[in-house]
């Protein structure tokens, strides 16, 4: 789902115009954005929080050369995501029950299973 997809979801919800959607859209991120550059972080219960995460600086290795390079600190935003957030992706990806054999399968099943037990003989 892209920006204006997301709009429209917004606008179609909440029975607003996308004109309005969009302001809020972008209020609301504009606000998260404000607020984590700040060094505070936004909680919303439930979806996740935005924060600012301090890296100390610390040596790395370039890889196509191996040789060590100094990296900067920085301080860059993190998104954790919440319980019930994480819980409704989890439930959405869970993999589906196979479905159940028929006795009419079952049957075929053993019957070909019998049959082929009977057809080789034993090794001695």
């Amino acid at each position: 789902m892209n920006k204006s997809e997301l709009i429209d979801s917004i606008a179609d919800k909440t029975d607003q115009t996308k004109v309005d959607a969009a302001n809020f859209l972008d209020a609301l991120l504009e606000t998260i954005e404000t607020t984590v550059a700040g060094g505070d972080k936004v909680q919303l219960v439930g979806f996740g929080t935005f924060e600012p995460q301090h890296r100390a600086a610390r040596t790395g290795r370039n890889p196509q050369t191996g040789e060590p390079i100094e990296i900067a600190e920085a301080t860059l935003p993190k998104f954790t995501p919440g319980k019930l957030f994480k819980d409704r992706v989890v439930e959405a990806h869970k993999p589906k029950p196979k479905p159940k054999a028929t006795a009419k399968a079952k049957a075929k099943t053993e019957t070909t299973t019998t049959d082929k037990a009977k057809a080789k003989p034993k090794k001695v």
